[in-house]
């Protein structure tokens, strides 16, 4: 079959023929139909105890043996994955799509969605607050800052570092404002971005030195919630900087797949209801290489592939 392959570790993948899936106890064979990619494959793809060769392991929508019309996360059975004619994934983690949903937006709800939704929750955003989003110009931010308005949040700020990015994000109503990281003093910018009196939540996607100027740009009592760590995984922070302020970390995708379905088709309606903006890049399946390259070069948009 053809599929999008890692040889090693750095390596960008090749389309090349790789061996069939076979039915597994307790897993589910898959034609793959559309295949989804996000920033969690790159950085998945080289880790410790990752097996080469593999194919990109991904997220996608296909139909499984018996016909039914499915979405699956990024937990195919190694060596295989959804940049791929056929994979092979854990019945847990199979979930039926329905109808009236494409597969682009089952997709995009799947990990982004989730990811975001749990963690937007968690703050318990109260009505007319100002909320911040760090590395909002991605997906999981373009969706962030849609929820945030949708669960009560007065004022939408977004940080990232394309000012071009954050302009388009304003332009289309998705933020009140965008600040651009970077410049001689983010933590100021910050404050002037939020109206002056500072932020009540944060939700951190990047972590690094953005969440160190974020921190200082908060009010007494504002809850800060990280989720990724693009920016970094280690800074030096204050003590002072934290009190009174609360801090959570959420591991979105270490809840139980019933947990995460549930979470999906909430997201599903919620986008029926509200038609929540993504931005997206199509890609043909034979240039899964440059999809690969896109996504790293950090593509400020959902990146599918059709794979029949």
């Amino acid at each position: 079959m053809r599929a999008a392959v890692i040889s090693g570790n750095g390596a960008a993948p090749i389309l090349q023929e790789f061996p069939e899936p076979t039915a597994q106890a307790g897993s589910v064979l898959i034609d793959v139909d559309t295949a989804g990619l996000g920033g969690w494959d790159v950085l998945g793809a080289y880790r410790l105890g990752v097996q080469y060769p593999c194919v990109i392991r991904g997220e996608g929508v296909g139909r499984a043996e018996d016909g039914r019309r499915v979405y699956f996360g990024e937990r195919s059975v190694a060596p295989w994955g959804a940049w791929a004619d056929k994979t092979l994934v854990p019945a847990a983690e199979v979930w039926d799509v329905p109808d009236d949903i494409d597969d682009r937006t089952a997709i995009t709800m799947g990990i982004a969605g989730t990811g975001i939704l749990v963690p937007l929750e968690a703050a318990k955003i109260q009505p007319g607050e100002s909320v911040l989003i760090l590395g909002a110009t991605g997906v999981l931010g373009q969706i962030g800052l849609q929820l945030a308005r949708s669960l009560g949040a007065g004022r939408v700020v977004a940080a990232a570092r394309s000012q071009v990015a954050l302009d388009r994000l304003v332009e289309r109503g998705l933020a009140d404002a965008g600040v651009a990281m970077g410049g001689e003093d983010d933590t100021e910018a910050l404050k002037a971005a939020s109206g002056g009196e500072g932020f009540d939540v944060v939700l951190d996607l990047v972590f690094g030195k953005p969440f160190l100027s974020a921190v200082k740009a908060t009010k007494w009592g504002a809850r800060l919630i990280t989720i990724g760590t693009g920016a970094g995984r280690t800074v030096e922070l204050n003590i002072g900087d934290l009190l009174f302020r609360t801090l959570t970390c959420i591991g979105t995708g270490q809840r139980p797949p019933a947990d995460r379905e549930a979470i999906w088709r909430r997201l599903l309606a919620m986008q029926k209801d509200q038609s929540l903006l993504v931005d997206y890049v199509d890609f043909d399946f034979a240039d899964a290489s440059d999809a690969w390259a896109a996504q790293v070069s950090g593509p400020h948009a959902k990146i599918t592939a059709k794979v029949r």
